[in-house]
């Protein structure tokens, strides 16, 4: 499609842009309506299946349609993805139960992978490599955008009006972009009739819905050493083996197994695994030490939090900008990864004594990381492949990143539970504050009312009350540092793997290379 005229190039891209905004939102603006939602449907106990079954479903299905779209074109399942999106909104807002909304967040979760994963690759369509970090850059700024806007405005929305229209306010965004790219985006090619692996699709699926399951549910609802997640990673091994063999077998493969011979393509992966890891920890965890360490209320730590998102937008932009300008892009990655562990290491040097000045620093200094580079790792993959590969390797490298941010979520989040553990059971030998049982878990810092309540009909002096609650915020902050610095050590990770990666021209054309110009395999 790189022939098409630049007016309508740019067109399409507003269509898939608006289309990423639409999907984006709806996953971000939940997250401060959900506690709404469920006290009027219901729930409680079942609450973060809304989130589960999202990722696992859009997980799933982005690493599929990415082969499929190499063989059937982009725009019948880009279609069909904002389609599903624009039902499942509107049925998730006549949810009479959870049960309902898990379903319809399920199906929800289907067409957004759908979206994301042609979204991404659809720029590899319409522009050369070289053309493609300018977009890159502005699709990741959608992302940041959704993230800044998307959580305040769905508290906005269930503070003002019915919880239903978080998810119907912007179903106008999925009509335009579904007319505009049902319009203005080129039919694909008559191809070859090939075959689909449907086997190594069904063994793929049950290689990732137990591996994601387990590390969603490990440290949380379960213990990593409990029947049940050794079970679930037994099973993913399992799977991963059956499906390896399939695929070597297989007369078009799901995932080709030669991309995995690329070393770009590899460690670009593994590196996005390792900065998914980081990043989804920061964005979970962080609100963690604003609200429960400083007793900042939920509102003004989503304020705080733009910081982080707004910086990414800024330098995603302006990088992807350079990148097409200069036709050099390992810098930015380097420099990126660099800036992340930067504010990531800081972030693990904070107390109860530390500033929102400080917070706002380090979150800033970790989005400006982000920003540089997000764009980087998609257009290095799509870069070292051949055209006819572009869908699946886009593909993939969304699974890994959302692969890792589940990861670094679950582990992040176990070591913070055992430093708290470990260091309540210090606080309480010292200080011998066992009697009042209603103060030994720190996560009541995160609501102040609680605290309030508790501060009136507890039973303890309230200078003692309030040492206690001192204490209970300088474990919190502990157990948020080892939490962070397990992130840095993850990123400077992903930082050695980058200086690894080989930096080849970016492409000025998506035609096939001469065969003496192909990229080895």
């Amino acid at each position: 499609m790189e022939h098409l005229e630049q007016r309508q190039k740019v067109t399409i891209m507003i269509a898939i842009m608006a289309a990423m905004l639409f999907a984006a939102l709806n996953q971000t603006i939940i997250g401060t309506a959900l506690p709404i939602i469920v006290a009027d449907i219901g729930g409680m106990k079942y609450f973060n299946w809304v989130f589960t079954i999202y990722m696992l479903a859009s997980s799933i299905t982005a690493i599929l349609v990415g082969k499929l779209s190499d063989t059937y074109g982009r725009k019948i399942f880009i279609l069909t993805g904002i389609g599903i999106f624009i039902v499942a909104s509107l049925l998730c807002g006549l949810s009479a139960n959870i049960y309902q909304l898990i379903i319809f967040r399920a199906i929800q979760g289907l067409g957004g992978g759908m979206i994301i994963s042609t979204s991404f690759t659809a720029i590899g369509d319409l522009f050369p490599p070289r053309e493609r970090g300018r977009w890159q850059g502005m699709m990741g700024s959608v992302f940041g955008l959704a993230s800044v806007f998307g959580p305040t405005f769905g508290g906005y929305i269930v503070d003002t009006w019915q919880w239903n229209w978080v998810f119907w306010v912007f179903l106008p965004f999925g009509f335009v972009a579904f007319i505009m790219i049902w319009k203005m985006f080129p039919n694909p090619e008559k191809s070859e009739k090939q075959t689909v692996d449907f086997l190594g699709a069904v063994l793929l699926t049950l290689t990732i819905i137990p591996l994601l399951l387990a590390f969603s549910w490990a440290g949380q609802n379960f213990a990593w050493s409990s029947p049940i997640i050794i079970g679930l990673f037994t099973w993913s091994v399992i799977g991963l083996a059956a499906f390896i063999v399939v695929e070597r077998r297989a007369e078009n493969p799901v995932i080709p197994l030669h991309l995995f011979k690329n070393s770009i393509f590899s460690i670009s992966n593994m590196a996005g695994l390792l900065m998914g890891m980081g990043m989804f920890g920061a964005i979970m965890y962080m609100p963690f030490f604003i609200q429960g360490v400083l007793g900042i209320s939920a509102t003004q730590t989503g304020f705080i939090m733009m910081s982080m998102m707004l910086s990414m937008v800024l330098t995603s932009t302006i990088g992807g900008q350079l990148i097409t300008r200069t036709g050099r892009y390992k810098i930015f990655a380097i420099a990126g990864l660099l800036i992340m562990a930067g504010g990531m290491f800081s972030m693990s040097l904070m107390s109860v004594e530390t500033t929102v000045t400080g917070v706002v620093r380090n979150l800033v200094f970790v989005g400006l990381g982000l920003g540089l580079t997000f764009p980087v790792l998609t257009l290095t993959v799509q870069n070292a492949v051949e055209h006819q590969y572009l869908g699946v390797s886009t593909s993939a490298s969304q699974f890994f990143r959302q692969a890792g941010g589940t990861m670094g979520v679950s582990i992040m989040g176990s070591i913070m539970n055992m430093i708290m553990g470990r260091e309540m059971a210090n606080v309480n030998a010292v200080n011998d504050f066992e009697e009042a049982s209603e103060l030994q878990d720190p996560q009541v810092l995160m609501d102040p009312n609680q605290i309030s309540s508790l501060a009136e009909t507890s039973e303890v002096p309230s200078a003692q009350f309030e040492q206690m609650i001192f204490s209970m915020r300088e474990v919190l902050s502990q157990a948020l540092n080892g939490s962070f610095l397990f992130g840095t050590f993850i990123l400077l990770g992903a930082w050695v793997l980058i200086l690894f990666l080989k930096e080849i021209p970016l492409r000025m054309t998506n035609q096939p290379a001469k065969k003496e110009e192909k990229i080895s395999s």
